[in-house]
């Protein structure tokens, strides 16, 4: 039985380009492996095959832009296949933190590396989203890997080899100002093991490095007394059980923080390409970094502020579950307003969390705790959740990142104040 493979469902994305094709015609494919890998601008993804069989045609090219529904190859299924699902899942993509577009700053930046640097270059899906973040130029490096091809390590030695001879004519210092890091044989103090990082962190790497060098981040920290929010949630929560999910503080947090969002619209914009303006949005889409074992992933909240407590409590866990398993999808990762990165099942007291550009703030949480706190008779123990406003002091200076945190603080402070 011939069957079309298409483009499935990656989210709100069309002519994305075909970076590279995983099989030829005449191969033996079984079901779900990866055919063809494509990029987008928030994220790599492999396209799996829906059937096992042989591969009969190839109706795309690398280089080829496609979209949802775009014919990619033909596949004679295995005899006594059921018919496939056409539209099959793409494998898990890498996180929208991965390369958010920076907000741009005053000075000059170098201009975009375009496609044109990567459509003939032998290089993988990784290491061509690597060099993109980085702006490097594919077509200048010297692969050292089989038959040319180019490595992570090529780009990183060729951008260090840039870096320093930049350096060497504006005053021996590295990329915008700073001088590079010196190399280290660490072999030479005792045994030693290169352990390769997860996709995800060597995607998401570049990317939160540029928002550091780009953004001047400020935190603000803050306590928000939770002692009553969290006695309802733990009623809830005891009921939300009996039906397969659970109510966490998190699905507060993201409530109150669209309440303290409309109040200071600010916190929830962007700043504007041309540097001097901010871009107002009037949507409220909330992304939370999510743990799994191959690194931190931002999956987003849409319309947070149409949502009630049980239903975003429902949404997280979904996501969340999706993020352990790999199966999210572009869109799920798309579109976040602000961001919660909370550590509270960890714990901790406070952290600076980075911001996600093009998002001007993002909101860190630690581990609750119960402290003594006067209530002008006396000391009583109370459960205080410890806040951390990270912010972009272009957009944000720090009376209006106070007053944030303190209206945060007071919609926490009693959970009638959140039904408002």
């Amino acid at each position: 039985m011939a069957i079309e493979v298409t483009v499935p469902d990656i989210g709100d994305f069309d002519d994305v380009p075909v970076i590279t094709i995983l099989v030829g015609v005449g191969d033996v494919i079984a079901q779900e492996d990866p055919l063809i890998e494509l990029e987008s601008d928030k994220a790599t993804m492999e396209v799996p095959s829906p059937a096992a069989g042989k591969v009969t045609e190839i109706k795309v090219s690398e280089g080829d832009k496609v979209s949802k529904g775009s014919v990619i190859m033909m596949v004679e299924a295995e005899e006594g296949a059921s018919e496939p699902a056409i539209e099959a899942t793409p494998a898990a993509a890498a996180p929208a933190t991965v390369a958010p577009a920076a907000a741009p700053g005053p000075a000059a930046v170098a201009p975009a590396v375009t496609d044109a640097g990567f459509g003939k270059v032998h290089a993988s899906p990784s290491v061509r989203a690597f060099a993109r973040q980085l702006e490097v130029d594919l077509s200048k490096v010297n692969g050292s890997g089989r038959k040319g091809r180019i490595l992570r390590e090529d780009v990183t030695k060729f951008l260090k080899s840039s870096t320093v001879a930049s350096g060497a004519a504006g005053g021996a210092q590295g990329g915008m100002g700073i001088p590079p890091i010196p190399a280290v044989d660490f072999s030479k103090f005792g045994p030693i093991e290169d352990v390769d990082m997860p996709r995800i962190k060597k995607l998401s790497g570049p990317a939160l490095h540029r928002s550091w060098l780009n953004i001047p981040h400020v935190t603000h920290n803050e306590e928000a007394d939770i002692t009553e929010l969290d006695l309802y949630r733990r009623e809830l929560d005891g009921q939300a059980k009996e039906e397969g999910y659970r109510i966490t503080l998190l699905s507060f947090v993201i409530k109150g923080s669209v309440s303290a969002l409309k109040k200071h619209w600010e916190v929830n914009s962007s700043i504007h390409p041309d540097g001097d303006k901010l871009i107002k949005k009037d949507f409220y889409n909330i992304g939370f970094a999510a743990d799994t074992p191959n690194g931190l992933v931002v999956p987003v909240i849409k319309d947070a502020d149409r949502k009630g407590i049980i239903e975003i409590s429902r949404e997280l866990g979904n996501l969340s579950a999706k993020a352990r398993e790999g199966k999210l999808k572009g869109d799920d990762m798309s579109g976040a307003t602000f961001t919660i990165s909370s550590l509270g099942g960890i714990g901790g007291t406070s952290f600076t969390p980075i911001v996600n550009a093009p998002e001007v703030a993002i909101l860190g949480l630690t581990r609750s705790r119960m402290a003594p706190v006067w209530n002008g008779e006396e000391f009583v123990p109370r459960n205080m959740q410890p806040l951390s406003l990270s912010y972009d002091h272009r957009a944000i200076d720090g009376a209006l990142a106070a007053r944030f945190c303190a209206t945060l603080k007071h919609l926490l402070g009693d959970v009638r104040r959140l039904m408002l």
